[in-house]
């Protein structure tokens, strides 16, 4: 158990690939410390390259939008805006991290991830973990953290991978990577190219306006990673990503218009430089790096004759960040009841800038915005994780900002972990706090009308817990057949940033709103035979403005999954799955294509199925066939109201794999 532990906390330096080693589920993100599932006192969802091959999913959309106690809300098809909503809490909630540095965009309004232009070729793992985490990762991390983890070079045979697919509606993709060790040199490099001609996501029920017009999309992406041993525990690194992601999408104005001409083209340049050792015999793992991101959304829109609302768009979002991290493990000698125990500690320099310049024009006159501003942050954060005779892991976090807008923000975490092996159970709960700093927009924002950002603004703070039990059960025969977990939850978010009008009849940011979320989410993975299993689960959110008593909008009360794997013939795998999502409430469009009018344009959305299906055949240990299905029904759900979600589509390809 020793050797294990101290593998998988030298994976949380030196790369996922060593924790998968010793074939155990482990998470880092939760706590810091590369830590065996069963014990974090966190819901954790990890995703693989093997979840994304078996489910068909090539971007981020895709691979997320499953996972218990998340609602993923896409503006269209892919390449469009796409929003991620934790157990209720808002968006911007969400902290992403790219291998470990926050990646949310400076430039988007409310400082979101926009998850709709991130493609999954380069990726190797996904960490999500639901609730407060600000106490381990700052700012924007109220309702959880997503960490997207890209692949590295391990020793071994080099590895080799390739796809080609094509289908209807006219949409190709490729992909291609290699990775590998020679001698001390480690590298991974990938490639990938999706192209389609898209739906017409006007909603079949506005035909009135629909024309039909397909709304294509476009990515690119290329990224790799070099690595040098300086020594057997020392290794320095190079992280390069670029991505660029086009994308078509209806004019949502007064009325919907079908537009052909509305494309958003977005870039993302990433790169990250560091150094990981390991010092002491081992016992203190350390790293440091710097990393930088530049993000760009060019909105166009060119002027169409036949639209009644006569809009025109000339738009650039351009953001920029700077983020230097110093962070440490030091595993702490055992005592006759403590093991296992973990000191982390570190700091961390951050510097936003944002630059935007919107110019359009309707029939109600030009419209121009502009944000010119910038922010930076000092942190620093301690951590302690034990366990207690061998059945109790405790952890507890602290965290301080100091940010230059509004000043210093502490932030903690604590949970608990408690092991019952006698009736194969571990009940966990924790409880933390959460900020989210008021966004570039929010602060320095000035239009055409007169309203302007509000640079004395406070940041939301939130109060987060949760509580339940996990079961491992052994039934069908199987050491495995049955895991459970049932977890109740619960959010409180005050001091919230919205729009109010001012005396002199323009609009402002101020700090005037409370929201309130709570729930249970249920999962299930269930093993009934060597050929079949499932994973089930069911979230109920009831999240609510405080102020007024209503729903939040794209909240949906009910949701769940249900994903299953068959493999009734060797190389044969069947993987269909179906999601749901309950009755919501969001801004309406009627039938003809006008916004509702009637209470406050809010009202409730219907639910929607979504049916997918993928199934791969292994020719040989070399080459598979795969066939992978999207909304096979033809569902009309809108994830958000007066936008339809892609229609029936089918994907055919072969995927070539080597070492």
């Amino acid at each position: 158990m020793m050797k294990l532990r101290n593998t998988l906390l030298a994976a949380a330096f030196f790369g996922p690939a060593l924790a998968h080693a010793d074939n155990t589920p482990i998470v880092v993100t939760a706590t810091r410390v590369a830590t065996p599932v069963d014990q974090v006192p966190a819901s954790v969802t990890v995703l693989t390259q093997a979840d994304f091959l078996r489910q068909g999913d090539t971007t981020l959309v895709q691979a997320l939008d499953s996972i218990p106690g998340v609602n993923m809300v896409q503006s269209g098809g892919p390449g469009n805006q796409a929003s991620l909503f934790i157990r209720g809490t808002n968006s911007e909630d969400v902290l992403v991290l790219l291998d470990g540095v926050p990646v949310n965009d400076p430039a988007n309004p409310n400082g979101a991830f926009n998850f709709g232009v991130f493609t999954l070729a380069d990726v190797e793992r996904i960490e999500v973990v639901r609730g407060p985490m600000s106490g381990l990762y700052g700012a924007g991390a109220i309702g959880g953290v997503v960490n997207i983890i890209t692949k590295r070079g391990n020793p071994g045979p080099v590895q080799a991978s390739a796809s080609i697919a094509g289908g209807y509606p006219a949409q190709g993709q490729g992909s291609a990577s290699i990775s590998g060790m020679t001698g001390k040199f480690d590298y991974a490099l990938s490639a990938a190219i999706d192209q389609e001609a898209g739906f017409d996501y006007v909603p079949a029920r506005m035909g009135s306006i629909r024309t039909g017009v397909q709304d294509p999309y476009r990515a690119w992406l290329g990224s790799g990673q070099l690595g040098y041993s300086i020594t057997p525990s020392t290794r320095i690194y190079l992280i390069l990503r670029g991505q660029a992601t086009d994308a078509a999408f209806p004019n949502l104005a007064y009325p919907v218009f079908d537009d052909p001409n509305e494309f958003d083209y977005n870039t993302s340049m990433f790169g990250k430089l560091g150094i990981s050792s390991a010092l002491m015999n081992g016992r203190l793992h350390t790293g440091l790096f710097i990393a930088q991101l530049q993000t760009r959304l060019f909105n166009k829109n060119l002027l169409d004759a036949n639209d009644p609302n006569q809009a025109s768009a000339d738009d650039t979002y351009e953001g920029g960040r700077t983020d230097a991290q110093w962070n440490n493990v030091l595993r702490l000698p055992d005592t006759a009841r403590l093991t296992f125990s973990n000191l982390t500690f570190g700091t961390e320099y951050t510097n936003d800038t944002a630059d935007e310049n919107v110019n359009e024009g309707s029939i109600y006159g030009p419209f121009a915005e502009t944000v010119h501003g910038s922010q930076h942050s000092w942190s620093g954060h301690v951590g302690l994780q034990t366990t207690v005779a061998d059945r109790l892991t405790l952890s507890a976090a602290l965290r301080d900002d100091s940010v230059s807008s509004f000043g210093n923000a502490i932030t903690w975490r604590l949970g608990g972990a408690f092991a019952i092996p006698e009736i194969f159970t571990t009940l966990k709960a924790s409880v933390g706090t959460g900020f989210l700093a008021p966004s570039l927009f929010d602060l320095y924002y000035v239009d055409g009308y007169g309203d302007r950002g509000n640079p004395n603004l406070k940041p939301e703070y939130s109060t987060g817990w949760e509580i339940g039990p996990d079961f491992a059960l052994p039934l069908f025969g199987r050491a495995d057949g049955l895991d459970v977990s049932v977890t109740y939850f619960s959010t409180h978010i005050r001091d919230l940033i919205q729009s109010v009008q001012t005396p002199d009849y323009t609009y402002t940011e101020e700090n005037v709103a409370q929201a309130s979320a709570n729930g249970v989410e249920t999962d299930y993975h269930i093993r009934p035979a060597s050929w079949l299993t499932a994973d089930v689960n069911y979230t109920y959110t009831n999240a609510v403005s405080n102020s007024t008593g209503q729903p939040l909008l794209r909240r949906p009360k009910n949701t769940g999954s249900v994903s299953l794997t068959i493999t009734p013939l060797p190389g044969l795998m069947i993987a269909p799955q179906v999601q749901y999502t309950g009755r919501f409430y969001d801004y309406l469009y009627g039938n003809n294509g006008y916004p509702v009018t009637s209470n406050g344009g809010i009202g409730s959305s219907d639910p929607g199925t979504i049916v997918n299906l993928t199934v791969s055949y292994a020719l040989n240990p070399v080459f598979t066939l795969f066939a992978t299905g999207r909304n096979i029904l033809n569902s009309p759900f809108e994830a958000s109201n007066g936008l339809q979600v892609p229609g029936a589509s089918m994907l055919i390809g072969i995927r070539a794999a080597a070492e």
